[in-house]
Order: structure tokens, then C-alpha cells, then sequence
């Protein structure tokens, strides 16, 4: 069973075409919209499409609490209704629907987790200015050079996840509030010894709306990412 999280947070405009554009990529799959008290009316919407198809569904948060907050709040209602896989994409047309059977087909071929990513040969990003084009690449290099990881987009949120892995990986007990939360998913996964494909997609600029993107972020993934190398070199230490 194929369960898509797509969290919401002022997304009315974009959520009553993308759950369309998923179900009709991957009919077999339920769509579970994760609204963040959004202002706007998007659980509203969200609301109205389920109404209409039982394999979408909605849930309601109290307030906006976060990205990753919502992604977990997501994954436990995937676990709860007996999902096999689990796939995680945003909301606002900047991950492509049409690339969701490549990354069902990579998990049957033999994947625990299947990535999209903007940054190995096929990949790219569309519609971005100079500014956040140099901050994505070097805020990925730096997490991939200090944690040693062998995949170039560690931000990324565009996922398909076995089930049985990501629920080892434990993403409830992540503490990282931004897109940190996704590199430290893909590390656990990697420390986990998952097999990790990377599936190439060209990221467009989101079609509605405005990004949530802030300087915070990066400041919190920068220390974060730190933490999470001396981690690793304290249970080594204790392991010597």
C-alpha cells in the first residue's frame, strides 16, 4: 500500500491540482494532505478532494509547527494504516508527479529508499535566482563532506521510502525543525546501511504562492549538521 505525504501550509491554490496530478500518476496510491492550520482555506480544500476520493485524506494540526513536525505527524498515520511504502513530496508543483512510478519502480527494483535529486547528471533547478542556487549547493556540500555522505542532495524532500526502513529510521525522534530534518533522514538511512538510489529531477520554482524558505533555516541546518558529526565521534570514542 502507497501512502503520499504532502504537507500544507497556505497551499489552497496549489493543492486542489497537485492531489489530482498524483492520483492520476499513481492511481494505486492514498494521499494523505497534512495541514497546518493554514489560513487560506488549503485544509478546506484538502477537506473537499477527500470528501470526494476515498484514498485522500487529511490531517489537521493545531498551529504551524514546521516542516518536519508535519512529515512525522504524516509517516505515524502512513505506519498506522498499514502503508508498505511511504513517499514524501511537496505541495506547491516543485516536485513533478509524473516522476512518481520512476521512484515506486526503483523500491521494487530492490531500493529501501529512492531520492529525487537535483544534483547528480539529469538533475537541476529551474526558476531559481543566482543567490539560491550558490546557498542549496553549498549548504548540501558542506552536509555531505562533513557527515561523509556519498549523495549531493541531502535537502531534498522529494522521497520514497520502504516502510520497514524509515520506520528504523525513526524520523518522531529527529529534533531538527527545517530541511536539516531531511539530511538527517537520508543519514540515518546511510548509517542504517539502506540501499540509497538517486533518481535525477529538474526542480521548478513553485507555481502559486510564497516560499517558506528563511535564513534560519540554513543557520539551524549548519549547526545541526555539526552536532550531528560530533555525535558520531563520541559513540566511536566510547566504542574504542
Amino acid at each position: 500500500m502507497i501512502w503520499v505525504i504532502l504537507p500544507t501550509y497556505n497551499e489552497r491554490a496549489n493543492v486542489e491540482t497537485i492531489v489530482p496530478a498524483i492520483r492520476a500518476a499513481l492511481p494505486e496510491a492514498h494521499i494523505l494532505v497534512v495541514d497546518d492550520a493554514s489560513p487560506d482555506g488549503t485544509g478546506e480544500v484538502a477537506d473537499a478532494l477527500a470528501a470526494a476520493d476515498a484514498q485522500v485524506h487529511t490531517l489537521h494540526r493545531a498551529r504551524k509547527d514546521g516542516l518536519a513536525r508535519a512529515y512525522s505527524a504524516g509517516f505515524a498515520e502512513a505506519f498506522a494504516a498499514g502503508a508498505t511504502t511511504i513517499i514524501q513530496m511537496d505541495a506547491d508543483w516543485s516536485h513533478p508527479p509524473s516522476l512518481l512510478p520512476v521512484l515506486v519502480a526503483r523500491l521494487e527494483a530492490g531500493a529501501d529508499l529512492a531520492m529525487g535529486s537535483r544534483y547528480v547528471k539529469g538533475g537541476g533547478t529551474q526558476g531559481w535566482p543566482l543567490k539560491r542556487r550558490i546557498i542549496s549547493r553549498c549548504g548540501n556540500l558542506f552536509a555531505q563532506l562533513v557527515l561523509t555522505l556519498p549523495y549531493p542532495d541531502l535537502t531534498g524532500a522529494y522521497k520514497a521510502w520502504r516502510a520497514s526502513t524509515l520506520r528504523a529510521v525513526d524520523p518522531a525522534s529527529i529534533d531538527a525543525t527545517g530541511y536539516v530534518y531531511m539530511i538527517e533522514l537520508v543519514d540515518r538511512a546511510h548509517l542504517l546501511h539502506a540501499r540509497i538510489a538517486q533518481v535525477p529531477f529538474v526542480f521548478v520554482e513553485r507555481r502559486e504562492g510564497v516560499s517558506k524558505m528563511s535564513s534560519g533555516i540554513f543557520f539551524e541546518a549548519f549547526r545541526h549538521v555539526i552536532r550531528l558529526r560530533l555525535e558520531r565521534i563520541r559513540v566511536r570514542l566510547r566504542r574504542a
